[in-house]
Order: structure tokens, then C-alpha cells, then sequence
């Protein structure tokens, strides 16, 4: 270990997730999730109250988890400060100031988005791969930055840690936002984007028509999946028989769009950019046709080295803290009575 730096104890209860980490520098000593999706399943969707009582819950049980299974002195607590939902962010800030306080160490807010968008940085504990040495993935700057989630699709140029610039954004829809929704159209449950992937893999993507997004219009550096969504409704109503191939058939049809939009903005995008890496993190990672898409499109593509590091984590907020503060980025001498909740944080306003 870097002794310079300090070990993280890292808290994110942003959305539907309570979890804790231990973290030093890059490398992710712990990583406790506790997921709430079976509980919000019966309403579509992420509930607030809910969400907030649950992080209540289990907070105590996985910070400890993680604490105990990370094995090592913690010197600093960093914290999702936001975006996300308010009453659940208030959660995580709420227990991080007091671990903060009790320790005696400090409290740093990290954003939730720059935590996904660095993720693909954060490097497993040695001894479990049974290495001398571990680094992040060395990458040049200027890079590209993608973060796929369900409230965010974003294209980023990462001109240096810290230093962002938004080169395209959602209009409407996320990308998981519009794959739960699809999946939801054809009856598949919650959370749907896991599940239309899997029923995508059986059907035929050529079998239905459906418009591309924005075609013509990828100039404007904006995702947007809302018509597309109503297409696919109407689609689904012209059916007279949604037997199971046709329900792979669709959700196949509806996936390649998707994912063929965002793939021509990024495009269009990088036209006039120069980068040399591309860094992808959020919930949508986890889909394996997206990940082929991606390699197959650019030439040097960096995902999280593990699952447990593509959906909301605490690692990942760990990580960004550690990799900010060896950048000098970061006040180490911030009181915790000084972090409150930003539900709306943008990356650009860092």
C-alpha cells in the first residue's frame, strides 16, 4: 500500500442500493451491497419512502460488513453527496458524519456520476488475484468518459481527473431508464433491463421496424429514447399474439435501436474530439451486447473489472475519492458538518 494515502471508508445510499466500502487508492479492499430491487419490485419502480426506510435498515449491517472484511485502519469517510434521491442520499450523509465524527477523520462528498465515470480505474485487492503489483488501467489524457445508468447517459472528455466536459447528455430518457420501461411494455417485470437482455438474446433484432432516434439529427449531441419508446408501444399494441418468440423478437428489435442511437451520437460526437481512451460505467454496463458494441466500435474500451462495480456501489466512491485526493483535489480538512445533500449535482459544477 501507498502509505501517503489514506484508506477509505466509502457510503453511497443514493437510490435503491445500501452500500459500503473500504477503499485504498484505487484498490478496492471491501465492497458490501445490499440491493432493495425485490422490495420495490411490486411498484415498477424505485419508491422513495421506501428506499429511505430501507437504507435505515441496513446501513449499520454493511458498513460493519465492510469494515471488518476491509481489515484496516480507516483514515477518511467519503460519501455520495448526490445526485440522487434526496430522502435516501440524506441516509448515507447522515451515517457517514457521524462514522466521521466518531472516528475523528474526515468527511469528503464525492459525486455519484464521477464515481461511475472513474470506476473503470478501481483495481481488485492483490491478495485475492495473488499479484505483487496492481495498477489502474494507464490511461492517456485527453479520454472519453460514458456513464449508461437508469438516470443518466451521459458522454463526458476527461481532459485530467476532476476536470470534466459534457459532450452529449439525455434529453428525456436514460438508456436503463427506456430499457426498464420496454421490458415493463412487454410485461417482464422490474428491475427489466437484465431481463430484456435475456429475451433479446433469443429473438431476432431484424424481425420488427422500428425508427432510429434522432437520425439525421446527432449534431445536437442529445440522447433521447422517449419516441422511440412510443413506437415500440404501438408496436407491441399491433400484435395479436404475444407468444413468447415474439416477445424476444421485440425486446431484440427495441435493444439494437437503442443501442445503435447511442452508438451513432457517440460517433458523431467524437468526430471532433481528440481522446485516446473511452471509460465506461453505470448499470447498462453490466449488458453484454453493449459491451461487445463497444469494443467492436472503439478501439480502446475500459469497463469495471467486476459486476459488483457496475451498478451503484460504494467502491467506486471510494475509488474517485482516493484517486482525487492523489491528485490534490480534495480537502482533507473538511468538518462533516460542512456535507449536505446536492440531489441535483452536476458533474460540471465540481
Amino acid at each position: 500500500m501507498n502509505k501517503q494515502l489514506p484508506t477509505v471508508l466509502a457510503i453511497d445510499t443514493s437510490c435503491d442500493e445500501t452500500a459500503a466500502a473500504v477503499t485504498h487508492g484505487t484498490e478496492v479492499l471491501s465492497n458490501i451491497i445490499w440491493s432493495q430491487a425485490a422490495a420495490h419490485a411490486d411498484f415498477g419502480g424505485v419508491m422513495p419512502s421506501l428506499a429511505q426506510r430501507l437504507h435505515r435498515e441496513r446501513i449499520d449491517w454493511v458498513i460493519e460488513r465492510a469494515v471488518k472484511l476491509g481489515g484496516v485502519k480507516i483514515d477518511m469517510v467519503a460519501v455520495t453527496k448526490g445526485p440522487g434521491l434526496a430522502i435516501a442520499l440524506e441516509v448515507g450523509i447522515a451515517k457517514a458524519k457521524g462514522v466521521a465524527n466518531k472516528l475523528g477523520v474526515p468527511l469528503v462528498p464525492i459525486n455519484h456520476v464521477e464515481a461511475h465515470l472513474l470506476s473503470p480505474l478501481a483495481t481488485p485487492k492483490l491478495k485475492e488475484k495473488g499479484l505483487k503489483s496492481n495498477s489502474s488501467p494507464q490511461i492517456q489524457y485527453p479520454a472519453l468518459g460514458l456513464v449508461v445508468s437508469g438516470g443518466h447517459t451521459e458522454l463526458f472528455l476527461i481532459e485530467k481527473i476532476g476536470k470534466y466536459q459534457v459532450l452529449a447528455k439525455t434529453q428525456d430518457d436514460a438508456l436503463g431508464e427506456a430499457l426498464d420501461k420496454a421490458a415493463r411494455m412487454l410485461g417482464l417485470g422490474y428491475p427489466g433491463g437484465a431481463i430484456l437482455e435475456k429475451m433479446a438474446e433469443k429473438g431476432d433484432p431484424s424481425k420488427f421496424k422500428l425508427p432510429l432516434p434522432m437520425a439525421g439529427r446527432e449534431d445536437l449531441r442529445l440522447f433521447s429514447y422517449s419516441g422511440l419508446k412510443t413506437a415500440f408501444y404501438r408496436l407491441i399494441e399491433e400484435q395479436k399474439d404475444l407468444d413468447k418468440q415474439t416477445i424476444y423478437d421485440l425486446a431484440a428489435c427495441f435493444q439494437r435501436r437503442a443501442f445503435e442511437h447511442l452508438i451513432r451520437v457517440i460517433r458523431k460526437t467524437i468526430n471532433e474530439v481528440p481522446f485516446d481512451s473511452i471509460l465506461v460505467g453505470g448499470g447498462v454496463v453490466a449488458n453484454k451486447s453493449l459491451r461487445k458494441i463497444l469494443r467492436r466500435s472503439f478501439k480502446k474500451v475500459w469497463f469495471p473489472y467486476s459486476p459488483k462495480l457496475i451498478g451503484d456501489n460504494a467502491a467506486m466512491i471510494g475509488v474517485a475519492a482516493g484517486l482525487k485526493l492523489g491528485g490534490g483535489l480534495l480537502i482533507a480538512d473538511l468538518k462533516p458538518e460542512e456535507v449536505d445533500r446536492k440531489p441535483r449535482w452536476s458533474v460540471e459544477d465540481l
